[in-house]
């Protein structure tokens, strides 16, 4: 049985920083790629960070890129997500999917709040 369990969100206030983590099992995770969405209220989820854990290329959303770091720890299969510089607008419920192109599996998610 595949599962991914997120942690580590809560409230922050803009400008500081947060780390997510999703642990993952059920699935090669060495072997597949793995992501961070987000979804805010009235918004579509979209697609926030990709690790390629084959070829270990990554891929962010624009409006993240040198904001946040996708990272995994393949010994424990964990990924994680490294936020910088918190706005309030990245305020969402993130998830971590594997296999980024389509989304196969989804975890619960975790909240992110970023106060202004």
């Amino acid at each position: 049985e595949v599962q991914l369990v997120e942690s580590g969100g809560g409230l922050v206030q803009a400008g500081g920083s947060m780390r997510l983590s999703c642990v993952a099992s059920g699935f090669p995770f060495d072997r597949w790629s793995i992501g961070w969405f987000r979804q805010a209220p009235g918004k579509e989820r979209e697609g926030v960070a990709c690790l390629d854990n084959i070829d270990g290329s990554t891929y962010y959303l624009d409006s993240v890129q040198g904001r946040f770091t996708i990272s995994s720890d393949n010994a424990k299969n964990t990924l994680y997500l490294q936020m910088n510089s918190l706005t309030p607008e990245d305020t969402a419920v993130y998830y971590c999917a594997a296999r980024c192109s389509a989304p196969t599996y989804w975890g619960q998610g975790t909240q992110v709040t970023v106060s202004s």
